[in-house]
């Protein structure tokens, strides 16, 4: 409920983005651009910029005061993406705020001047937008969205839920640095968990509902599912197959849970969206991006859906109710 709560008092507002605005008088009117992988009519996309924009104004930003804001939604399409990102450096804003790796990289093609902003990523120095972590150099820098351990993390959450579970199947992006790294990390805490891992790839549905059908034709069997935009595209159906394979599945964050999913731990989007404007709000303020450091995720939230453990037969340990940020009931 309080999600839901959050979306309505904040995402309607949101949504009207970009306004035409009038500064009062004496005041500078700032511009600030988001480009963001979801689409205009998702909840979560309006939800993250609602975040976003609160944190402004808790900082003393207020549109149609002292700030416009240029928002584009690229709905995940590579097309988009890249159009939308030179669309944004071409309105010369002060800085561009973006939501996940896609939109940075494409955002850091177009410009390498205007200060970027970015949330969402996974690794910021494999994906090449910063020299490092601590000094990322260049007019980029953000907040990360995983560190590999978490991926240890959900296989020990696996068990816990479903403590019969001997074998996992891992869906991954192979062809990103974070698949690769996540699944090493469940790959090394597997034998002291006695579970066998294997990767299935996420490059499309199809090729997802093979492998997964075929692991599922042996007991004992569980679903991991690392971050990444491809997962998130294919979410539903992600979902849907754990369901008609009755596989209890551990996922990245709120986004499957709140489609029918098992059970997730990860970060707090709303979270990172807010502590952004922190970082929008210092490089306004003249600090350079390149001097602000990458931060790593500190909020993490657990979310379990009872409706769906219920229909996987599944007792929830009290042990991890008691832990959980929210109940889908």
């Amino acid at each position: 409920m309080r999600r839901r709560q959050f979306i309505t008092l904040l995402g309607g507002a949101a949504a009207a983005w970009p306004v035409e605005i009038r500064a009062q008088q004496g005041e500078r009117v700032r511009r600030v651009g988001v480009l963001t992988a979801q689409a205009a009519s998702d909840q979560e996309g309006q939800a993250r910029l609602a975040a976003f924009l609160q944190g402004l104004q808790e900082l003393g930003w207020g549109v149609g005061r002292n700030l416009r804001i240029d928002v584009r939604w690229s709905g995940g399409n590579a097309d988009d993406t890249r159009k939308y990102a030179a669309e944004l450096v071409a309105l010369a804003p002060d800085v561009i705020q973006s939501n996940g790796t896609p939109a940075a990289t494409m955002l850091l093609q177009a410009t390498r001047t205007v200060p970027i902003v970015f949330t969402v990523v996974a690794d910021p120095v494999a994906a090449g937008l910063v020299d490092s972590l601590a000094r990322p150099g260049g007019n980029v820098t953000g907040f990360m969205i995983f560190e590999f351990a978490m991926g240890a993390k959900w296989l020990e959450l696996l068990k816990e839920i479903a403590p019969g579970t001997t074998r996992a199947a891992v869906i991954r992006d192979a062809a990103a640095s974070v698949g690769i790294g996540m699944f090493a990390a469940i790959q090394t805490a597997a034998p002291s968990l006695g579970v066998e891992v294997s990767p299935v790839n996420v490059r499309d549905v199809g090729e997802i509902e093979r492998a997964v059908a075929a692991f599922a034709r042996s007991p004992n069997t569980g679903l991991i599912v690392t971050g990444s935009p491809l997962a998130v595209l294919h979410r539903d159906q992600i979902v849907t197959l754990a369901a008609r394979h009755r596989l209890p599945a551990v996922y990245p964050n709120r986004l499957f849970v709140a489609a029918g999913g098992l059970i997730c731990y990860g970060p707090d989007f709303l979270d990172q969206q807010r502590r952004a404007a922190g970082y929008v709000d210092r490089i306004l303020k003249g600090e350079k991006p390149g001097d602000l450091p990458v931060q790593a995720p500190t909020k993490y939230e657990l979310v379990i859906n009872l409706k769906t453990a219920k229909a996987l037969g599944l007792d929830v340990p009290a042990t991890v109710l008691a832990r959980a940020d929210e109940v889908i009931e």
